[in-house]
């Protein structure tokens, strides 16, 4: 396998979404095969201890950053994905690194989220939803082995797309590949995105016989 040149970036105007979902890595993947969704980073915020140090990450909390485009998927869309797939009941034995937290960017992001939530308690008839809807804070990104990290688990894959630190953070092609090789989207969503992504017939072939040999594999983390 080898590249066909750069790997594909989109210009495409983007709004900022940063969502707690417990481990970070079974979103990236989740969102990643997302349509609309145009690039992922995980890391952590939320935080009174400034900056991770090493395995040290303070009172931060995993958290995921998805640049998406409004005009495909909306953020209440997002919102609803989040309740779908993590545990935010008060009967879930949360670390603090691993809770249940909605970061707004505006203040529609945040009517929306607050909105959302009492919506989902309704759903909830015997448990306290215990997500916590705070403002955006600095967020600082997972060291490179945590970004991507289902790709990276297909080593002779990835060392095709030459992801350096910055790409692993920025780059579609790797937010999309992470997402199909990590459980999520299907086969024939891959056949139709694959066309677009620049990669090679070799590169393309390798994940479309991946999701053939594991087309129940279901996200993990």
């Amino acid at each position: 396998m080898a590249t066909t040149g750069p790997l594909h970036q989109v210009d495409t105007p983007y709004e900022v979404a940063t969502l707690g979902m417990g481990c970070y890595w079974g979103s990236d993947s989740l969102f990643g095969a997302t349509k609309g969704i145009l690039r992922t980073r995980v890391g952590y915020a939320g935080g009174t201890t400034g900056a991770p140090q090493g395995k040290n990450i303070g009172d931060n909390v995993e958290v995921i950053e998805l640049h998406y485009d409004p005009s495909v998927i909306s953020y209440s869309k997002l919102l609803d994905i989040f309740w779908k797939n993590h545990e935010y009941l008060a009967s879930a034995r949360l670390k603090r690194e691993y809770m249940s937290m909605i970061m707004y960017h505006s203040e529609d992001q945040r009517k929306l989220a607050e909105e959302s939530k009492i919506t989902q308690q309704k759903k909830e008839t015997d448990d306290q939803i215990v997500t916590e809807i705070v403002p955006s804070s600095e967020f600082y990104p997972a060291q490179d082995h945590n970004q991507k990290y289902r790709l990276q688990g297909h080593v002779d894959l990835a060392k095709t797309l030459n992801l350096t630190t910055d790409l692993l953070q920025t780059s579609h092609v790797a937010a999309r590949l992470n997402g199909f090789l990590g459980g999520a989207g299907s086969l024939e969503q891959f056949e139709l995105e694959s066309q677009h992504l620049n990669l090679s017939p070799e590169q393309i072939q390798y994940v479309k016989n991946f999701l053939i040999e594991n087309p129940d594999m279901g996200i993990s983390c």
